[in-house]
């Protein structure tokens, strides 16, 4: 069951298309990765969704209530977070959490209770007493996150959450978010950073120019991008011949050579019935009379999908 659902959503900002038509399905339960250029929609349909921006035309539905129309029941269902947070001066990590905590209806000790146990489902605890603006950027969006849980919402649409975040924080907040999504969450979340939302993502969705041009699974949109194995080969001397003869090998789609590493960079189709072994493009340069300095296969990702399926266009 789509627990997050746009028909034909659409969103203008005068002569500016930010969003055309827009058909999206998330199943509940579902992280659903949403990737795409700066500029392509992303932040635009996640602000829609969480009932801070109405949409031009078309429909957006949050567990089956229409965005626009029924918000007041959509808002307890929803969390969430921009990527980044603000708070008021002086104010310290627990006075933080139990403000919205009593905007969301807790009271008494079932309040305290709460603020305490996503505490330490944020791993936050020793940062109670700490003042909010004194925080670093990684534990900050962690407080984000925090402060989306205190009502338990099914929901969760986060904004580039690792955006500006150092390696070390990126793992943290990823950890929690596959947490999160064990406890059966349905997470909406934008990214850069591919190949983590590949590790995380049961499902991700491709936007460009407010459009979605993909959305499946990272095996069924790589199958779509038709991006085969990727090959680096250098040879001692004659690199354009070996090129041109490599060209000329079945099963190779493209072979490009990379001037400032001195390399060809060789596709290799993997469902090519005609294929030529990846083990043998070595002996045939060899047989050719080349001398081989480095072969190597590179790892085939996300990002390479990305990069084949758009073109950086901006609404």
């Amino acid at each position: 069951m789509a627990i997050i659902e746009t028909v034909n959503l659409t969103k203008k900002y005068g002569d500016l298309m930010a969003l055309d038509n827009l058909n999206l399905e998330i199943e509940e339960g579902t992280c659903y990765g949403f990737i795409g250029p700066n500029g392509a929609g992303k932040t635009t349909t996640i602000k829609i969704l969480s009932t801070l921006l109405k949409p031009s035309w078309g429909e957006a539905r949050v567990d089956g209530k229409v965005i626009g129309f029924q918000n007041p029941m959509i808002r307890p269902v929803i969390g969430y977070v921009p990527d980044f947070m603000g708070a008021y001066d002086d104010m310290v990590v627990t006075e933080y959490l139990d403000f919205f905590a009593s905007c969301y209806g807790l009271h008494g000790p079932k309040r305290k209770k709460t603020v305490s146990d996503v505490l330490d489902l944020t791993d936050l605890n020793y940062k109670s007493n700490a003042e909010v603006n004194s925080l670093s950027r990684g534990m900050s969006q962690r407080l984000s996150i925090a402060r989306v849980l205190l009502h338990d919402p099914k929901v969760l649409l986060l904004d580039e959450p690792a955006s500006g975040l150092d390696p070390r924080a990126r793992v943290e907040i990823r950890e929690l978010l596959k947490e999160l999504h064990r406890m059966g969450k349905t997470i909406l979340i934008s990214s850069h950073i591919l190949h983590e939302l590949a590790e995380l993502c049961d499902t991700v969705g491709i936007i460009e120019q407010g459009k979605l041009l993909y959305s499946g699974s990272v095996t069924d949109i790589m199958e779509k991008a038709n991006v085969g194995q990727l090959v680096h080969i250098s040879v001692e001397d004659r690199i354009k011949d070996a090129g041109r003869m490599l060209m000329k090998v079945p099963g190779i789609k493209k072979v490009e050579l990379i001037r400032e590493r001195g390399e060809l960079m060789l596709e290799v189709l993997m469902d090519s019935k005609a294929k030529t072994p990846i083990s043998e493009l070595a002996s045939r340069l060899v047989a050719q009379g080349y001398q081989l300095t480095s072969f190597r296969t590179a790892e085939v990702n996300l990002e390479t999908a990305f990069m084949r399926l758009t073109k950086g266009l901006v609404g």
